[in-house]
C-alpha cells in the first residue's frame, strides 16, 4: 500500500547522502587490505591491524601479503585468484602469526571492485566447526517440501523467515517487501516472545533510501555484528595509485551509514543481518534479522541463510510468475476474442462492447468508456459523459504516451474526486488525439497500519544535509481513500496489444470509407448535374405554365366567372412555390466541403449582409434584432452570410403575437466558435428539434406559414460542411434558440469538437 506523496514534501534523494562507492571506513571487527593484483602488494589497509594482527598499518603498507602469510597459503591464493569466479576460494580458512606461537585464525574472503583492485577481508574465524552440508542440504528440501504444501504467499514467506531463525537464532527475522513507490510490508515474523511484533506494519520510505536499497543490490548478505563500534578508517584514505577512496561497494567489512546506525540503536538493536531477495535483477525485498546484543554470523553461515533464501524466494518467483503467466494467457483469449469481435462488428466500437467477453474482461475494470469520432460509448460503471470529456480534454494536454495508469487519480487530476466512487483509478489508451480507450476501478478505502507515523519519518539535522531515523516505531493508523486496486504489468500490456489492433482496424476502415468517399464524389457530382440541369429544364415549362394562365386571365377575364378565377390564381401559386422549390434545391446542392472558400471571415460582415437582405421583413414586423460583437472565423463569407439570413428569416416567421426579438450570441469554446440565435416566438416541442432539419419537413400547413421546408436543411448542410455542428433548444410557447458550432481552425479541425456535449449551453 502506498503512503501519498503529499506526507513527504521534501525530496530524499536531494540530501546529501554519501556515495556508496566512497566510503572510507569498515567495521572494526575484521581486517580490510587493499592489493595490487599483480604483485598482491598491499596499498591501504585498515587501522584496526594493530589490535588484531599487532602490526601496524603503515608498516602493513608496501609490503606483499608472502610478508603476512605463508607461502602454502599464499600459493593457494594465486591459484585461486587465477580463476574469474572467486566464489571457489571464498572462504579460505587462513592463520597469521602475530607473536612467537600466537596465531589468529580467520575466513579469508577476496573480491574485485569495480576499479580493478583486489580486496581481501579477514574475518576473525570464532568457531573451527564449518556447516555440514548435508545437514544444509536436509533444512533446505524440508523447507521446500513445506513450500509445496502451500499456496499462499504469506505462507511462504513465514516459512523462510522460520527456517532462517532457525539457522541463526537471531531474536527476530522479518521478510520485507518493497512497494513500487519505495515503502515497504512487513509480510512475515519470527521473533521471542517478549519483543513487539511488527508484523503487518508498513515502513515509509525513509527507513530504506535509496543509497541503502542500492548497497542491498550491489550486496546480497550484509552483517554488522555490532552497531555500536566505533568503525576503523583505512589508511592512507585515498588510494596511492587513483588517489581518490577506493571503492569498497561489494566489501562486507564496509561501515554502515551513521543514520542506519542510529535507525538500529532506535529500534533498540545491536546486530542485523540482511540478505536481498532479487526478481528480474530488482530488489523485490530484504530478509532482516534483529538481535538485541552484539551477534557474530560467521561467513559460511551467512551464506548458508543467502542461500535458504534464494532457493525458497525462487519457488515463490516461480509460483508469481506461474500465476502471471495463466493470467497473461487469459487475457491474452480475450484479446483475441475481441479483436475477431472488432473485425466482424460494423463498428470496432460494437464488437468490444457487445461481444462476449467484453473490454472490460480485458482488465478485470468495472468500467469501460470509448471515444471515438466525437461519441461516447460506456459499458460498466463510469463517470457521465460531461466529466469523461473533461478527463479526455486533460489526458490530451498532459499525457504522450501509448498508455497512462494510475491506482489514485484524484490526486493528480483533483476534478476525479467526484466521481472517485467509479473512477480512482484509470488506464487509458489513446487511438487518435481525440479518440480514447477508458478503463475504470473504484476508490478501495483500506486501514494501513505503519511502524510509526509516516509523517514524520525522518528528521533533518541542524546543517540540513543529513537524513536522521526517526525514534518511535508505534503503531500508526492511517485510512487511505482515492485509491483503486493497482493495473497489473500484464494488464497494461494487454492494452497496449488492442491499441495496435484497433489503430489497424481503424486504418482499415479507414481506407475503406476512402473508397467509399470516392464513390460518394462521384454520385453526389451527378446528382449535382442532374439538379442543376433539371431545374434549369424545368425552369421554362414552368414559366411557359404561369405565362399562359395569366394570359388567359387577362383575355377571358371578362368571360370568368369567380370560381375560375379563383382556379387561375391557384395555379399562378402553385407554379410560383415549384419555381422556389427549385430555387431552393439549387442553392441546396451547390451547398458542399469542396465548394467553400475558407478564409478569414469577418462575422460581423457577413450578419450585416444577411440583415440588409431582410430589412423588408425586420421593417414590417417592427423586428428587434441585437448581437454581440462578432469574430472573425476561418469559414465561407457567402455560406456564413445565408447561414445567419435564413436563421433570423426563421426566428421572423415563426414569431408570436409580440413583436419579434432576436438575439444573436456568440462564445469562444476550446477549440470552436458557439453562435447562437436566439428568438421570443412560438417555439417547438423538443421532440420535433431533430425533425425540423430534414430537408422538405414542415411542422405546419403552409397556410399557416409559407415556405418550401428547406431553410434549416440548408443551414444543416452549410454548418455540417464547416465540420460543426446545428441544434435547436426550445418548448412551445417558450421561444427557441438555435446554435451552431464552427471549429476555430476551420478545415484543420476535421472532427469537430463542438459534438461533444460538453460545448451545449446549460440553461436555466
Amino acid at each position: 500500500m502506498s503512503l501519498q506523496s503529499e506526507l513527504h514534501p521534501l525530496n530524499l534523494t536531494s540530501l546529501k547522502q554519501p556515495s556508496i562507492e566512497r566510503l572510507t571506513q569498515v567495521q572494526p571487527h575484521g581486517v580490510l587490505l587493499i592489493l595490487h593484483e599483480a604483485t598482491l602488494t598491499i596499498l591501504q589497509a585498515s587501522t584496526n591491524t594493530t589490535s588484531i594482527l599487532q602490526i601496524a598499518p603503515d608498516v602493513l603498507v608496501g609490503k606483499t601479503i608472502d610478508e603476512l602469510f605463508d607461502s602454502y597459503q599464499v600459493d593457494r591464493f594465486r591459484a585461486g585468484l587465477a580463476e574469474e569466479n572467486l566464489d571457489f576460494i571464498n572462504p579460505s580458512r587462513v592463520w597469521i602469526r602475530r607473536n612467537g606461537d600466537d596465531y589468529a585464525v580467520f575466513d579469508a574472503i577476496f573480491h574485485r571492485n569495480a576499479d580493478g583492485f583486489l580486496i581481501l577481508e579477514l574475518e576473525p574465524a570464532f568457531t573451527q566447526e564449518n556447516i555440514p552440508f548435508l545437514s544444509f542440504y536436509h533444512l533446505a528440501k524440508a523447507s521446500i517440501n513445506q513450500i509445496e504444501s502451500t499456496s499462499n504467499l504469506q505462507d511462504f514467506c513465514q516459512i523462510i523467515v522460520r527456517e532462517v531463525r532457525k539457522v541463526t537464532d537471531f531474536d527476530r527475522v522479518m521478510l520485507y517487501k518493497f512497494d513500487a513507490d519505495g515503502h515497504g510490508e512487513v509480510l512475515a515474523e519470527e521473533k521471542v516472545e517478549e519483543l513487539e511484533s511488527y508484523l503487518g506494519l508498513h515502513f515509509p520510505e525513509s527507513d530504506i533510501p535509496i543509497p541503502a536499497r542500492k548497497m542491498f543490490v550491489s550486496n546480497w548478505i550484509r552483517v554488522i555484528p555490532d552497531a555500536q563500534a566505533e568503525p576503523a578508517s583505512i589508511h592512507p584514505v585515498n588510494n596511492p595509485v587513483t588517489q581518490q577512496p577506493t571503492n569498497l561497494t561489494l566489501s562486507i567489512l564496509r561501515s554502515p551509514y551513521i543514520c542506519h546506525t542510529e535507525y538500529l540503536h532506535n529500534m533498540e538493536v545491536r546486530a542485523s543481518l540482511t540478505i536481498s531477495l532479487m526478481k528480474d535483477d530488482k530488489l523485490w525485498g530484504i530478509i532482516a534479522c534483529h538481535h538485541r546484543t552484539p551477534k557474530y554470523v560467521s561467513y559460511e553461515l551467512r551464506k548458508a541463510c543467502e542461500f535458504l533464501g534464494r532457493v525458497i524466494f525462487a519457488e515463490i518467483s516461480t509460483r508469481e510468475e506461474t500465476a502471471d503467466y495463466h493470467y497473461r494467457m487469459h487475457l491474452a483469449r480475450v484479446q483475441s476474442a475481441l479483436i475477431e469481435s472488432m473485425s466482424e462488428a460494423d463498428s470496432f466500437v460494437d464488437g468490444l462492447m457487445q461481444s462476449e467477453p467484453n473490454l472490460l474482461d480485458l482488465t478485470d475494470a468495472k468500467g469501460a468508456a470509448v471515444c471515438f469520432g466525437g461519441r461516447w460509448t460506456t459499458i460498466g460503471q463510469t463517470p457521465s459523459e460531461e466529466e469523461l470529456n473533461y478527463l479526455v480534454q486533460w489526458l490530451a494536454k498532459t499525457v504522450d504516451d501509448e498508455v497512462f495508469y494510475t491506482n489514485s487519480l484524484p490526486l493528480i487530476y483533483s476534478d476525479a474526486e467526484r466521481f472517485k466512487h467509479v473512477g480512482s483509478g484509470l488506464l487509458a489508451i489513446p487511438i487518435s488525439k481525440r479518440s480514447y480507450v477508458l478503463w475504470f476501478r473504484p476508490e478501495v478505502i483500506q486501514t494501513v497500519n505503519w511502524g510509526g507515523d509516516p509523517n514524520h519519518a525522518y528528521e533533518l539535522k541542524e546543517t540540513g544535509d543529513r537524513l536522521c531515523p526517526r525514534k518511535s516505531f508505534e503503531l500508526w493508523k492511517e485510512t487511505v481513500r482515492l485509491n483503486s486496486l493497482p493495473w497489473k504489468p500484464v494488464e497494461v500490456q494487454a492494452t497496449l496489444e488492442l491499441r495496435k489492433a484497433i489503430v489497424n482496424i481503424v486504418l482499415r476502415q479507414a481506407e475503406e470509407l476512402a473508397l467509399l468517399a470516392q464513390d460518394l464524389e462521384r454520385s453526389n457530382a451527378e446528382l449535382k448535374k442532374f439538379a442543376y440541369v433539371a431545374s434549369h429544364d424545368l425552369q421554362e415549362p414552368l414559366n411557359q405554365v404561369a405565362n399562359y394562365v395569366q394570359l388567359l386571365e387577362m383575355r377571358y377575364h371578362d368571360q370568368l366567372d369567380q370560381d375560375a378565377t379563383e382556379f387561375i390564381d391557384f395555379a399562378v401559386e402553385g407554379v410560383s412555390l415549384m419555381q422556389t422549390l427549385i430555387d431552393d434545391v439549387l442553392i441546396y446542392s451547390k451547398v458542399d466541403l469542396k465548394g467553400i472558400e475558407w478564409q478569414l471571415t469577418d462575422s460581423e460582415t457577413a450578419l450585416n449582409r444577411a440583415l440588409s437582405n431582410l430589412r423588408g421583413r425586420i421593417a414590417e414586423t417592427d423586428a428587434q434584432i441585437t448581437h454581440d460583437p462578432m469574430p472573425q472565423i476561418v469559414a465561407d463569407g457567402t455560406q456564413l452570410m445565408q447561414l445567419f439570413q435564413n436563421l433570423v428569416a426563421n426566428a421572423i416567421k415563426f414569431r408570436s403575437s409580440e413583436a419579434p426579438r432576436i438575439h444573436l450570441g456568440v462564445e469562444r469554446q476550446e477549440e470552436a466558435w458557439l453562435f447562437s440565435v436566439k428568438d421570443n416566438g412560438i417555439g417547438l416541442d423538443p421532440k420535433f428539434s431533430d425533425r425540423i432539419f430534414v430537408i422538405f419537413q414542415r411542422l405546419h400547413t403552409r397556410d399557416e406559414y409559407p415556405g418550401s421546408g428547406m431553410g434549416l436543411a440548408i443551414c444543416k448542410k452549410i454548418v455540417e460542411c464547416h465540420r460543426g455542428r446545428i441544434w435547436v433548444e426550445s418548448e412551445l410557447g417558450q421561444g427557441a434558440t438555435f446554435y451552431f458550432t464552427i471549429p476555430v481552425g476551420g478545415r484543420d479541425h476535421s472532427h469537430a469538437i463542438a459534438q461533444k456535449k460538453n460545448y451545449l449551453p446549460h440553461r436555466g
